[in-house]
């Protein structure tokens, strides 16, 4: 694709103001359009009065590690909550996925997986489309399995392809094969990787991720309660990949950069590995090191976050909890007004 077409494309992806197009005739003529897994419409709620400053959308596998990244956020950009209030899950009552807003900044858990990740990102789309946000950036922060890259490190995706090494997300529409090509922002990538600092305790690589349809055989694990294949099978398939530039696998990556390529949105893919999987595959790094892991790829994206707002990257906004000026005297007053009946 020239570049002339590449921005005809875009400008067709979006309205003269940044606010996304859909590519969907049909909502436009719905009486209300109900997110049924966010358990919100657009008829019951005034999405744009909620969400319409929003620019960075970021998403993770599980509730709790959103929920924390959400307060993560919040104290780097420093953004004030009114006294007296906290953080609400805003689609608590869907039962489904979790979500948090932190000023400009909406934190989603994804669940698990192909299906559950294409669900969420359907609905957040129309949800960015109603809000008349405006060029808003998508983030995946999540986990992996590295190839020939040890625990602990960052996988930044440049593109990701499925178990048959293709570039593209292949889902049956009504009766036929569709496909969308996995295509992720490489210049968005290379930002991200520029804000690594040298003390940082993670390296930083960007290359293809292998995105599969399940963690065990497709991932060619030895330990799942299957497996037809020997040890030396596994290694000449990973090293045939490795070969490739394909440098991790996980579950999710192929439908994001699918639906967000295919909806027009700037997108980018930040995992932690958890083992390298040329030495094996289980995952038994203790518990307290993996929760500080699955912390690093907050770190990189919250520096983008605060340098796209015009923030220092290199300090929080807030090192203490909001309206405490002092934590050890707070405690202190709490402790003495528990003291009391």
């Amino acid at each position: 694709m020239s570049s002339g077409d590449k921005r005809e494309e875009e400008d067709n992806d979006r309205f003269p103001d940044g606010a996304l197009r859909l590519r969907n005739p049909h909502i436009s003529e719905m009486e209300q359009d109900i997110l049924y897994h966010l358990a919100l419409g657009s008829g019951s709620h005034d999405l744009q009065e909620m969400f319409s400053d929003v620019r960075f959308v970021c998403m993770g596998g599980t509730p709790k590690r959103m929920e924390q990244f959400a307060y993560y956020i919040m104290d780097e950009i420093g953004y004030k909550l009114p006294a007296g209030t906290t953080l609400l899950d805003i689609s608590f009552q869907s039962y489904r996925y979790s979500m948090y807003k932190v000023g400009p900044v909406l934190c989603f858990s994804h669940g698990m997986g192909i299906p559950s990740v294409g669900i969420l990102l359907h609905e957040v789309i129309k949800l960015m489309y109603h809000a008349k946000c405006r060029d808003p950036i998508f983030f995946r922060l999540g986990t992996c399995g590295g190839i020939g890259i040890e625990g602990g490190n960052l996988v930044i995706s440049e593109s990701a392809v499925d178990g048959l090494l293709q570039p593209y997300l292949e889902l049956p529409v009504l009766g036929q094969m569709q496909r969308r090509p996995a295509v992720l922002d490489r210049q968005l990538a290379h930002d991200l990787k520029n804000l690594r600092r040298e003390d940082d305790p993670f390296t930083v690589t960007v290359g293809k991720t292998m995105c599969t349809y399940d963690f065990y055989e497709g991932q060619g694990r030895l330990d799942g309660a299957f497996c037809d294949y020997t040890e030396e099978d596994k290694l000449a398939f990973l090293r045939k990949i490795h070969a490739e530039n394909v440098v991790n696998m996980e579950m999710e990556s192929l439908c994001f950069a699918a639906l967000c390529h295919h909806a027009g949105v700037r997108g980018a893919v930040v995992c932690v590995t958890l083992l390298n999987r040329l030495h094996g595959d289980q995952v038994s790094t203790p518990k307290e090191v993996l929760n500080k892991w699955q912390e690093y790829p907050q770190m990189l994206v919250a520096r983008y976050i605060k340098k796209a707002l015009g923030l220092p990257v290199a300090v929080p906004q807030r090192s203490h909890p909001q309206v405490v000026k002092c934590p050890r005297q707070a405690q202190m007053v709490r402790q003495q007004s528990a003291s009391f009946e």
